[in-house]
């Protein structure tokens, strides 16, 4: 029996229809993607499938007992309370809290009474119980799944209401990825998070062992997740199997083989009509007749209309003179801020050539941005420079969309990098989805994607041949994303590229710029690595790196040895200091490795004898083993990473 099944589903709003005709079933273990143009009605589709909305025509069946976990895609109104981080996660686990204090409870009873044997148990049937449930395992929990989203201890005793919109999203996916419900409802889940974020969901949500039904525009995410894609366009819902790159194949077949099959009934039609013409007033009239009776039945129970394609966009960026064969250059150059104390980052020597697309990817708040603006010359270097090429024109496309100006219409943009005649501007506006009285809204009444599509529009008419561009793809829905990418593709110049959209940068990048952030401060400082190879090889290089068999570097799959650069203020190694101290970190790492595998085995055997306090002792030892060796990890990546 299905999880969840929907049936005739509609939804109107007034006069508006949304959709209409929709059956969808979940089973169990489904890993089912949700994906159309903006306005299609996804989110309105996931709130009937969870309850959360009723729909006008149709019912939603779900089986007895079943646990839905719902994310929105804003969760400041689910997330309300005065509660801390860490309490909201406990929430979690309320069935466990209560187990444990029944728990510490009978103990404390116990040790008045050590000798009565039906309390000793009742005491050991509830310490089996509280074991089996992950009693003492909740903790931990906790912290890898907090952590895995990008929060670090400094938050943990944050009350909620002091987080921005972004965090309390990450707040609520994190405790309903600790719930492990039967269903998980995921309304864009990787919006706040950074790659790193991104690929440890994957792999949760690879693990877990309900459904998952979810809305998104990472491409690259959904090629990891799921297995069944639903698309929803004009009102219908179309279901493919495979993933999103398989999707993608079968969408086009389908839409290929019907457009021939129209294409061959219209002919159909045409010579029917033709016949009729013909012979409908001559000595065959009847024949004729009986033709088009034929032809109106056909018309009207078995014709296919001509199959549709959403409105998309019509970008061009063509690059004006050509560049100089050195693009960007960076020599000695230290990121930050002049009013901090500490710099962000010190980068290697770089030469971007031109014909290159470099991704410059790395957590949230790692300094890309700022990276990009110091390039631009809008943030003075700490140290060092970097110069742009002979002949370099430079189109910037800034995340936050900082150079429109809100107090002018969408028109007035446009004509402040050409001045069109009226008529053409608008025509050339319609290309980016904005007609009719459209051009005359004010920048500030515009959506995150209606301001995307304007600053896109910019940008085409610059002629610019180096293309700085911050998150491009973000407010795009999937098809904008595609022919963004194929124009990028296209375009005769050179990349700088951020970017949380992995297919984007797989498709795109030549060379990677990494920045690689420690856990915590004390364990090293940011790095930025220059990876001269496509994407794959990178994370071929990165998987290889971080790997600690036998401890040693692995050789380089890239065309030249990767550049990493740290801050100014870190002392360089020499070759020997740096091998020595390798080869202590190396003994460390092996002794913390060791002394889990012993804590494990105590922590089995104090709680198969039932000693509660030792079993919590025990717990928080391990976890402070595996907190240093996570540290003695990333300070030898470090080390790896500088030879």
């Amino acid at each position: 029996m299905a999880l969840v099944n929907g049936t005739n589903l509609a939804k109107a709003y007034g006069p508006q229809d949304v959709f209409e005709g929709v059956d969808v079933s979940i089973p169990h273990g489904a890993r089912i993607a949700l994906v159309g143009p903006n306005g299609s009605g996804k989110t309105t589709l996931l709130r009937l499938l969870a309850r959360r909305d009723t729909p006008t025509e149709g019912s939603v069946y779900h089986a007895r007992g079943l646990q839905v976990g719902f994310l929105p895609q804003r969760a400041e109104e689910t997330l309300k309370g005065g509660s801390t981080l860490w309490e909201e996660m406990l929430n979690a686990f309320q069935a466990l809290i209560k187990q444990e204090t029944a728990l510490h409870a009978l103990a404390e009873t116990l040790a008045v009474a050590p000798d009565d044997t039906d309390l000793l148990a009742n005491y050991g049937e509830a310490q089996t119980r509280f074991e089996q449930a992950g009693g003492y395992e909740y903790p931990l929990m906790i912290r890898q799944v907090l952590g895995g989203l990008g929060f670090d201890e400094h938050d943990y005793q944050r009350p909620i209401a002091q987080f921005s919109g972004g965090e309390r999203t990450r707040a609520l996916l994190a405790r309903l990825l600790l719930e492990q419900p039967d269903l998980l409802i995921l309304d864009e889940p990787t919006n706040h998070l950074d790659i790193q974020a991104i690929e440890w969901l994957e792999n949760w949500l690879r693990d877990f062992n309900g459904a998952l039904l979810m809305v998104s525009h990472d491409r690259y995410f959904m090629d990891k997740v799921v297995t069944h894609v639903w698309e929803l366009i004009f009102g219908r819902l179309e279901e493919y199997n495979g993933n999103y790159s398989h999707y993608v194949q079968q969408r086009e077949e389908r839409h290929t083989a019907l457009l021939r099959e129209y294409e061959r009934q219209q002919e159909f039609i045409e010579k029917e009509q033709d016949y009729i013409r013909r012979n409908i007033a001559g000595q065959n009239t009847r024949q004729a007749q009986g033709r088009r009776r034929r032809l109106e039945r056909f018309l009207r129970d078995e014709a296919i209309t001509r199959p549709r394609q959403h409105r998309s966009l019509h970008l061009k960026l063509e690059a004006g003179q050509r560049s100089g064969d050195q693009v960007l250059m960076t020599r000695g150059l230290v990121v930050g801020y002049h009013d901090d104390k500490r710099p962000l980052f010190k980068s290697p020597d770089i030469t971007l050539l031109r014909g290159e697309c470099a991704a410059l990817i790395g957590p949230n708040g790692a300094g890309k941005s700022t990276f990009m603006k110091t390039i631009l010359g809008q943030i003075p270097a700490l140290e060092g420079q970097a110069a742009l090429g002979a002949s370099v024109e430079v189109g910037y496309f800034a995340q936050a969309h900082e150079g429109l100006d809100p107090e002018r219409t969408v028109l007035d943009e446009v004509l402040s990098v050409k001045n069109l005649p009226i008529s053409e501007a608008r025509s050339y506006l319609g290309t980016f989805l904005f007609s009719g009285d459209d051009v005359y809204k004010p920048v500030s009444a515009l959506s995150g994607g209606e301001r995307g599509r304007v600053a896109l529009a910019k940008l085409a008419l610059s002629g610019a041949n180096l293309l700085l561009l911050d998150e491009p793809t973000n407010h795009l829905d999937i098809p904008s994303q595609e022919i963004l990418e194929t124009v990028l593709a296209d375009f005769g110049g050179t990349i700088l590229l951020i970017s949380h959209d992995r297919y984007l940068i797989r498709n795109l990048a030549t060379q990677i710029w990494a920045l690689h952030v420690p856990r915590r401060e004390k364990d090293g400082d940011v790095e930025l690595v220059v990876y001269e190879g496509p994407y794959e090889e990178y994370l071929a290089w990165k998987e290889s790196r971080q790997s600690h068999q036998g401890r040693r570097r692995p050789d380089q799959p890239s065309r030249s040895t990767p550049k990493t650069g740290g801050s100014s203020s870190q002392p360089r190694l020499s070759p020997r200091e740096r091998e020595q101290l390798i080869v202590r970190l190396e003994a460390q790492i092996n002794e913390v490795e060791v002394a889990l595998v012993n804590l494990s085995g105590s922590i089995e055997e104090a709680s198969s004898a039932g000693r509660v306090e030792e079993v919590r002792h025990l717990g928080e030892e391990y976890a402070n083993a595996e907190i240093e060796l996570e540290r003695l990890m990333a300070e030898w990546e470090r080390l790896l990473a500088e030879g």
